[in-house]
């Protein structure tokens, strides 16, 4: 039997399916806290009070304050008073209004992982700081490829930490996926070396590579991050075919320095965020898609496998502000 306090198994049943609630609906509650500092924020600000510079200052604060960045800030302020200074406006305009360019910034960078396309094995290179959830976060990616038929392998790359291997060995347990390991200690880019070997005599479908949880201001850690780079593309001049920061939302404006940093390091292609359910500070995703435009795979909101999906623009930005429109997201018709 399995722990209930473990992520939920992928495989879902059609008589389970329609009990669970929409990724939406869990995303507007795993954004409480994020949506309750910036909709409590607009309406203290604009209840009975037009759209003047003083109300402009405090939106242009509060949006800076949950982290959405101050070009962001700037020009949605210069954006509302363009059309609608010295009006009267409600704060269900204002969330309705932020939703929407929230979602022009964001639908550019909103794309799925797409593993189908590219080659066999598809070699994908996991990056990340300690505590973003990586190595939990290739389990739940490793979960959904499984239920798409993919055969999946596991390479247990953060060979200083004992807990990370076990992990990765349970969730490679759980899923179906063989998972290749080494001593704790041993060189990350020998057993990258042997999985994409392994990989390719199996003739899996996806590898996965963990790395250990670099710190990014130590300098030897990040060389040998390189290393591992260096190494994979000896055996493949293409690869990784991916490479995906797992980034900590509850980090704020630390996630921007984390981006600059693996981006020049192993030339990140892609983000994940995960732990929006535990800030306030879910505006960041916007500060990263204005600063480095880089595709934003998905985002977690929760503990369960199901917790992590697709990232949907329109979704991110009606559960961010808490608006309320006419159109329901589609996700929560299906």
């Amino acid at each position: 039997m399995s722990d209930p306090n473990t992520p939920n198994d992928p495989a879902v049943s059609a008589e389970e399916a329609p009990k669970k609630r929409s990724f939406f609906k869990r995303m507007k509650e795993g954004f409480s806290r994020s949506t309750k500092a910036l909709g409590d924020g607009i309406t203290g600000i604009f209840t009975k009070r037009k759209l003047d510079a003083d109300t402009l200052q405090e939106l242009e604060d509060l949006l800076i304050q949950s982290d959405m960045g101050v070009d962001m800030a700037v020009n949605i302020t210069e954006a509302l008073a363009k059309d609608r200074f010295d009006k009267e406006v409600s704060p269900d305009e204002i969330r309705t209004f932020l939703a929407n360019e929230i979602t022009k910034v964001m639908t550019p960078i909103a794309k799925p992982l797409d593993v189908a396309t590219g080659p066999t094995p598809f070699i994908l290179l996991m990056v990340g700081v300690n505590g973003a959830g990586k190595t939990t976060t290739i389990g739940k990616i490793a979960a959904k490829l499984r239920t798409e038929g993919k055969s999946v392998m596991l390479a247990a790359g953060d060979t200083f930490r004992a807990a990370a291997i076990d992990q990765l060995k349970v969730w490679g347990e759980r899923v179906g996926a063989s998972v290749v390991t080494t001593q704790v200690g041993a060189d990350a880019a020998s057993l990258a070396y042997q999985a994409i070997e392994r990989a390719r005599a199996e003739n899996i479908d996806v590898l996965m590579i963990d790395t250990a949880g670099r710190l990014q201001n130590k300098s030897e850690l990040m060389d040998e991050l390189r290393k591992v780079v260096r190494v994979i593309k000896k055996l493949e001049p293409d690869a990784p075919h991916a490479c995906l920061l797992v980034l900590d939302a509850t980090t704020g404006q630390n996630a921007i320095n984390q981006v600059e940093v693996f981006k020049d390091t192993a030339g990140v292609t892609g983000l994940v965020m995960t732990k929006l359910d535990g800030t306030a500070r879910g505006g960041i995703l916007v500060a990263l898609a204005r600063r480095f435009g880089l595709p934003v795979h998905m985002i977690g909101v929760g503990e369960g496998a199901d917790d992590l999906q697709t990232f949907n623009a329109h979704e991110y930005a009606m559960a961010l502000t808490g608006s309320v429109t006419e159109q329901t997201p589609a996700s929560e018709n299906s």
